[in-house]
């Protein structure tokens, strides 16, 4: 009798340590979820008074810089700020219309940026103005006294392709 409840002891602490195990795991995954797919590491940004703002001189060598805004413990908006080829400096939300499900977004190769889940090139200067199918989804800008502000309303109207 006594070997018995001895291994419902032991069979009981198993199946209680499986299950802090899992909650564990499953936390610390629900934790992480936000990073998504993205292999292009971000920078995160919160915003002040509403409003991010960079220095325009961040992007004068061309490279796009990849921003991460995490709204909330489980949900994030990455967008990319980038001088095109054409001197204008532009933002995209770090997905599209048609990939943004795997949570993948862009690289950036020369004066393309590239889709990391169906590698379409796309062009820095149009970036902003060619729209739709897999082209990254535009994020509305401006410059001001040598700043590149965008809205925090603007970036949370992106919220759809971070899900």
């Amino acid at each position: 009798m006594k070997k018995i409840s001895t291994l419902i002891e032991i069979a009981t602490l198993s199946i209680v340590f499986m299950l802090i195990t899992l909650a564990v795991i499953s936390l610390i995954a629900e934790t992480n979820s936000y990073a998504g797919n993205f292999t292009v590491a971000a920078i995160d940004v919160q915003p002040q008074a509403g409003v991010f703002s960079f220095p325009v001189s961040e992007f004068q060598d061309g490279k796009a810089r990849h921003f991460s805004y995490k709204v909330s413990p489980n949900q994030f908006i990455r967008f990319f700020v980038i001088k095109s080829s054409d001197g204008v400096i532009r933002a995209a939300f770090d997905a599209c219309g048609v990939c943004y499900r795997a949570q993948k977004g862009y690289n950036q190769q020369g004066n393309n940026m590239i889709c990391i889940n169906c590698g379409r090139k796309f062009r820095s200067d149009k970036v902003n103005e060619v729209t739709g199918g897999c082209n990254p989804s535009a994020l509305n800008r401006s410059l001001r006294d040598g700043r590149v502000l965008i809205t925090q309303q603007d970036v949370l109207a992106g919220a759809k392709y971070f899900q």
